[in-house]
């Protein structure tokens, strides 16, 4: 494991301004009452317009007569060289596949890969384990499918914050069924991995409405379907940690790295200064230098 040190000053004070400017924006707006099917339906709307692309193909994962819709994206030029599994974040309650559209096309082009993203139900709707359940059965098709669909059995994986969660409990599902090694690498953005709040880290955000709306209802949220950081984590792929050394879920990216390492695997745990929550979809230098680095590192995998 190493610590990113290579962000220049100007990356640095270029973050901070970014991150003073959002939370004075953030306290200009109005809130919504999340515990509302009215109030949550306004914060889905509210959310920043990203335009959807028309490169994009909607199909549907389907295996074991389960249908779960996923957005595919194919590289413009070139036989895609793998299949990279996107899971997106939005606090297991908003978000979707059709947001990441942008950036799953500019990390298809960039590496040559086929992306496809992930529909999963969502919170408060669907709790879990509607979402790692969506998540498998696209894992499980793609597997399946890849070689036919884009001429490759090569696998990645990636999400970000929740999404993050997502591709730990993906991984541990496949690992059940003793596929995580077909798995050729792992990317984690700063993700929540102690829904239990038993830990340091989960404890900061355990209570949260979001947390409560998706896994609420769960007695022990502590199994490893839930809170990937208790789980037994050997024999899984190699696997990126991306998280901002001002982001909230620090600790627990933190506590992610080191619990994979533990058990054997191979972790690359990069911190990025004056960075928060999400600062990887921010315009600027120091989420450019992060996603450089994640192709670089994906592209590594893929040798």
């Amino acid at each position: 494991m190493h610590l990113f040190e290579d962000a220049t000053a100007a990356a640095i004070e270029e973050s901070r301004g970014f991150n003073a400017a959002a939370l004075a924006a953030s306290r200009d707006q109005d809130g919504f009452d999340l515990s509302t099917p009215e109030g949550l339906e306004a914060a889905r709307r509210n959310l920043s317009p990203r335009p959807a692309e028309a490169r994009a193909v909607q199909r549907i994962a389907h295996l074991r007569n389960r249908d779960v819709p996923v957005r595919v994206i194919v590289p413009l030029q070139g036989q895609p060289r793998a299949a990279y599994l996107q899971i997106h974040g939005g606090g297991f309650y908003m978000d979707s596949a059709s947001r990441s559209d942008r950036r799953n096309m500019a990390l298809a082009d960039s590496l040559n890969i086929a992306v496809v993203s992930v529909d999963y139900r969502l919170a408060p709707e669907h709790p879990w384990p509607a979402a790692p359940e969506d998540c498998e059965v696209a894992a499980l098709w793609l597997m399946q499918e890849s070689a036919s669909l884009f001429g490759t059995d090569r696998l990645l994986i990636g999400g970000a914050s929740a999404g993050a969660n997502l591709v730990m409990t993906t991984l541990l599902r496949l690992a059940d069924r003793g596929l995580a090694g077909q798995i050729l690498g792992a990317v984690l953005q700063f993700g929540a991995y102690d829904l239990s709040g038993r830990s340091p880290g989960g404890a900061a955000y355990a209570e949260e409405w979001f947390i409560q709306a998706y896994a609420g209802h769960v007695a022990d949220r502590s199994i490893p379907d839930i809170s990937p950081l208790y789980a037994d984590l050997r024999g899984l792929p190699p696997t990126l940690v991306v998280v901002g050394a001002l982001d909230v879920l620090l600790e627990d990216s933190l506590q992610m790295a080191a619990r994979l390492s533990a058990a054997g695997n191979d972790v690359d745990l990069r911190v990025y200064p004056e960075s928060t929550h999400g600062f990887s979809s921010f315009p600027t230098a120091m989420a450019a230098a992060a996603w450089a680095g994640i192709e670089s590192w994906l592209s590594e995998c893929l040798g």
